[in-house]
């Protein structure tokens, strides 16, 4: 494609220019076909024949091992020590020195994947996940194959530089090659992903996930430039976690029924309070199936959710620390008979 080509779709573009576009678009086509490049030409001509507006279309990697991920848009907090090992990250990337793969451990539901499209996000880099069962084989040495031709992909994107790889649940396939317990078929497979890790492009991000780090083949681990522990939130971070995510959820509704105070304490009483992936699920499912006549029913679902029961007992609340006027919201008893009835009580 030579730089005329270029300068001539801008300018078609930029006059709408439909005609004019699809003519250069074609003679580019022609062009990478002359040149051997057959998959691209087929590319372009079928964009060309598909299109129903005057839109230029970029060409991306099609592939069977990939699956191209939204970059995250949703808040996610973090306790700080895990955030600043993110942050670390990020200015580790962008310094360009070769350090491209880190390894994110933790539980489910901690926060790794998230984290993984808000460093896309930051770094402006596109998203991609690798399917792994695309990549396991029961057929003897397909899968070792399979692996090579991922890693021929990932070092063969047109721009490196913009994109960025996820090993969702990277135990799936590689785990310690020593234990007896793993079959032979997948400790080869483990051994091929050492080998390909030492060749990666070192302009490609790659980010690696799993919930079995005490299993990992110790190999593997030193592939890594860094480790990265999810599993680090206090329960005052979660309780700060849940806040944040019940603000985010109501900002969506305009819902006035905030009362931060009693959210917290109710939050409390979730024993022990789940990590943001499960704790994320239990707000919005509280929110999401409150009345929307009663500003506060959310909160009285929330409590249903951690104690197993509706907030119906007044001495029992009075013992779990809420006041007279948080029980008048989780019951909708006035604040005069709420006390009454807990001095006869």
């Amino acid at each position: 494609m030579k730089k005329k080509n270029i300068i001539n779709l801008i300018k078609y573009h930029s006059e709408e220019n439909d005609a004019g576009f699809r003519s250069e678009a074609y003679e580019i086509a022609k062009d990478f076909d002359a040149t051997g490049d057959h998959q691209l030409a087929e590319y372009i001509m079928a964009l060309m024949s598909n299109a129903s507006t005057f839109v230029p279309q970029v060409y991306e990697n099609k592939s069977a091992y990939f699956e191209k991920l939204s970059s995250g848009v949703e808040p996610l907090p973090l306790p700080e020590a895990i955030e600043q090992d993110v942050i670390g990250l990020v200015n580790a990337i962008s310094r360009g020195l070769g350090i491209n793969k880190f390894l994110f451990q933790g539980a489910p539901g901690t926060g790794k994947t998230e984290t993984v499209k808000q460093v896309a996000r930051i770094l402006s880099r596109e998203l991609f996940a690798v399917d792994f069962t695309s990549i396991i084989d029961s057929r003897l040495g397909q899968t070792q194959k399979n692996i090579s031709d991922l890693f021929k992909e990932i070092n063969g994107f047109a721009h490196p530089e913009k994109v960025l790889i996820l090993f969702d649940e990277l135990d799936s396939i590689a785990l310690d090659r020593t234990n007896s317990n793993d079959l032979r078929e997948m400790g080869r497979a483990t051994s091929s992903i050492l080998r390909e890790l030492e060749r990666i492009d070192s302009r490609v991000v790659l980010i690696a996930t799993t919930n079995l780090y005490k299993h990992f083949d110790k190999a593997l681990i030193r592939r890594f430039d860094s480790v990265i522990d999810f599993n680090r939130y206090s329960q005052e971070d979660l309780i700060e976690i849940a806040e944040v995510l019940m603000n985010s959820f109501l900002n969506k509704l305009k819902c006035n029924g905030r009362n931060v105070k009693l959210f917290r304490k109710i939050v409390a009483l979730l024993k022990p309070i789940p990590y943001p992936g499960e704790l994320k699920n239990i707000i919005r499912a509280a929110i999401a199936f409150s009345n929307p006549n009663d500003d506060h029913d959310y909160l009285k679902r929330l409590y249903f959710a951690a104690i197993g029961e509706k907030p119906a007992d007044l001495k029992m609340l009075q013992e779990k620390g809420f006041t007279i006027r948080e029980i008048e919201i989780l019951t909708g008893i006035s604040k005069s008979q709420v006390s009454r009835d807990l001095k006869e009580v």
